[in-house]
């Protein structure tokens, strides 16, 4: 019984190891997806702050006044969103892979430890 909980404490080591090193990216694809959109919507205020600040400066709203500043803030609102997206559904899909991965483990650890067990009572 020692011994099995010995090969027990180590495949759970090595268990937790592989979990760890599997998501420890995953931290990368979280801030990407959080700060994106985030990004994407500083960048649209931006451009509407410079927008009215054309409007103060030429007194006049005119087509050319307001269409580079609304040009830059819909710039920057889908390149957010252009990055925001796919690193989305990628996180996702890894996600749920590792999962995958962590559950198979898991039960491939139980069956080998209880393999062990059940030969070393048939020995």
């Amino acid at each position: 019984p020692a011994n099995l909980e010995v090969i027990k404490a180590s495949i759970d080591t090595n268990f937790v190891n592989e979990s760890h090193r599997m998501n420890r990216s995953m931290v990368l694809l979280t801030l990407a997806v959080s700060a994106a959109p985030f990004l994407g919507l500083l960048g649209t205020v931006v451009g509407i702050m410079i927008t009215f600040g054309a409007i103060a400066l030429a007194g006049d709203v005119n087509v050319n006044t307001i269409a580079p500043g609304v040009a830059a803030a819909l710039a920057t609102t889908v390149a957010g969103l252009i990055v925001a997206i796919p690193v989305m559904f990628g996180y996702n899909y890894l996600a749920t892979k590792i999962r995958e991965l962590t559950m198979a483990m898991e039960v491939f650890a139980n069956e080998l430890v209880g393999r062990l067990a059940a030969a070393r009572i048939a020995a």
